[in-house]
């Protein structure tokens, strides 16, 4: 089997997906190939759902927040989806002083940006959301910040970008990708050989196994990210919450259930060979323990299920978004580092308008895959 394409995408998580869109939008034959049986099975269906510019590192925000004023708030009309985009700010929650010294920092750099946001205490922090306790002494707190369904929104794209004639096959794993010439051409599938002018790798941790043999190294590991879900509970708030220590993240979804996400000290240590990580019986507790110190109204809500997925961290911690290096026509969108689910639509629509010759809505600059050469 062959096929031929402008752009071959490999991955359909929201970036790869989102990507096919613009690109297909921009008049680009687009085909998606997806190692799994699904599309956006990897971390784009097992995330908190946080559409955030508060807590990102300082090279993230321009980004962001483009996407955040250009994107989202037209985003369910534009692919007819309901994404349950609600934008009714972001509490960072610190317990300490030491927390509150991390938010300060954090948000000196964000107001430095430009962005809205600032540090409240424990009393404003209860008066903006009741339920909290008072182990809670402060926050930063960022009106412009919300969340979304992470699996409508992917949803969304790839019915649009399908719409749009972007063909989409699960289900074919790339093995391998070739050259000709010293440009890219083609991904080796176990069905056949699938050639394009330009190929956009946007396959989370996978990315790195498939450009290391072209010389071309992004350095990242494989993280697990573990959320959890409740039963369906009367509406409480409508904030996306977070944690000085980044270690708790939720909110409440629209048909009331909670989503949250937390963190053991133990995800470094999985098993990194296992194709799609299982939560373990260490996860939910913990995290319910926090969760019950920030919310003590939550106390007796069931937990309906769990899921955890593969974040790709990158080593600095944030993406790469950039045409190879030595290899012209290979773009990668890859190392979100856990946060790219917010990004995504914003990281997907710039790297279209590069890989079409148009100019992308912010510097690209430091998520340029050469970033990490040594320095001599």
């Amino acid at each position: 089997m062959s096929s031929t394409a402008d752009v071959l995408i490999i991955g359909s998580g929201i970036v790869g997906s989102a990507a096919a869109y613009y690109l297909a939008k921009k008049g680009k034959s687009v085909t998606v190939l997806e190692a799994a049986d699904a599309v956006g099975n990897g971390g784009s269906s097992r995330n908190g759902g946080g559409v955030r510019q508060s807590g990102r590192d300082p090279r993230e925000l321009p980004l962001v927040m483009w996407g955040i004023q250009n994107l989202w708030p037209a985003l369910a009309q534009e692919l007819d989806t309901n994404v349950e985009y609600v934008q009714k700010g972001n509490l960072r929650l610190g317990k300490t002083e030491a927390h509150l010294k991390t938010l300060q920092k954090l948000t000196d750099q964000a107001v430095a940006c430009g962005l809205d946001v600032r540090m409240i205490d424990g009393d404003e922090v209860r008066a903006i959301n009741p339920y909290l306790s008072q182990e809670v002494i402060g926050a930063s707190w960022c009106p412009t910040d919300g969340h979304a369904n992470p699996l409508t929104t992917t949803l969304g794209y790839y019915k649009k970008a399908r719409a749009l004639g972007a063909r989409f096959i699960t289900g074919e794993p790339v093995r391998s990708l070739q050259k000709r010439r010293g440009r890219i051409c083609a991904a080796v599938t176990p069905s056949g050989i699938y050639e394009a002018e330009q190929i956009l790798v946007a396959a989370g941790c996978e990315t790195r196994e498939l450009t290391l043999p072209l010389g071309v190294d992004v350095p990242m590991r494989k993280k697990k990210s573990e959320c959890l879900v409740t039963e369906a509970e009367p509406p409480l708030f409508a904030q996306m919450l977070g944690t000085a220590e980044a270690d708790f993240y939720g909110h409440q979804t629209a048909h009331g259930s909670f989503v949250f996400g937390g963190s053991t000290g133990l995800e470094p240590f999985g098993l990194t060979d296992e194709a799609f990580p299982a939560s373990t019986s260490l996860s939910a507790p913990c995290t319910c323990r926090g969760i019950m110190k920030y919310f003590p109204a939550l106390a007796d809500a069931k937990i309906v299920r769990t899921w955890a997925g593969w974040t790709d961290a990158s080593a600095d911690g944030i993406p790469v978004l950039d045409e190879a290096d030595g290899v012209p026509g290979l773009y990668l969108a890859c190392g979100f580092s856990g946060h790219g689910f917010g990004i995504g639509p914003a990281a997907a629509y710039s790297l279209a308008e590069r890989m079409t010759g148009g100019t992308p809505p912010v510097d690209l600059s430091p998520f340029r895959c050469t970033r990490f050469r040594a320095k001599i």
